[in-house]
């Protein structure tokens, strides 16, 4: 097996979920299998790195509506090329929220997903095999829209305020509350 610092990573992650117990195998099963997992261009998926980016104080949880998905989702993005998943989730954090001063609650995973991405444009049906942080804001910036999110909004520790019944988002909002 590669012994990139993803797949160390992945070997010291103990899941808390079923689902992530196969998400683990297959994660790693596909960055042996793919030598260019990190690449937007494998046609068939590639890895992916995202954030529960949390408010200085811990209170809240940041999330987007997702304009080509037209769903509610955590912040992240391609990795294209770089295989620091740590790095990845940072900038797209940085990017997706306007927010400068970000940084990790915890260099260990926080979450694993692997979901399928629907064809749109030019573009297959394809995987995202997403490695998730818990990244938290050091400042009181002003989140700032772009053009990948048709909304932003900071969401409390009432389950009711989630937009979403995605299992993939809920479950990381129950790691959140119990950690």
């Amino acid at each position: 097996m590669k012994r990139t610092p993803l797949i160390h990573l992945l070997q010291a992650y103990s899941p808390a979920y079923s689902e992530e117990k196969i998400f683990q195998t297959e994660m790693m099963d596909f960055i042996e299998r793919q030598e260019n997992c990190f690449e937007r261009f494998l046609e068939t998926g590639h890895i992916t790195a995202s954030s529960w980016l949390l408010s200085k104080d811990h209170t809240k949880a940041l999330l987007m509506h997702h304009t080509k998905l037209d769903r509610w989702v955590q912040l992240g993005g391609h990795c294209d090329g770089d295989p620091d998943v740590m790095r990845v989730a940072i900038k797209e954090a940085r990017e997706e929220s306007g927010i400068g001063q970000i940084r990790p609650v915890s260099n260990e995973i926080f979450d694993i997903d692997i979901h399928l991405i629907p064809a749109k444009d030019q573009i297959c049906a394809h995987y995202h095999y997403d490695v998730r942080f818990l990244l938290e804001t050091t400042s009181e910036e002003l989140v700032v829209s772009n053009r990948e999110s048709k909304e932003l909004r900071w969401v409390g520790k009432n389950i009711r305020e989630l937009p979403t019944d995605s299992r993939s988002v809920v479950r990381m909002f129950i790691k959140w509350l119990d950690p």
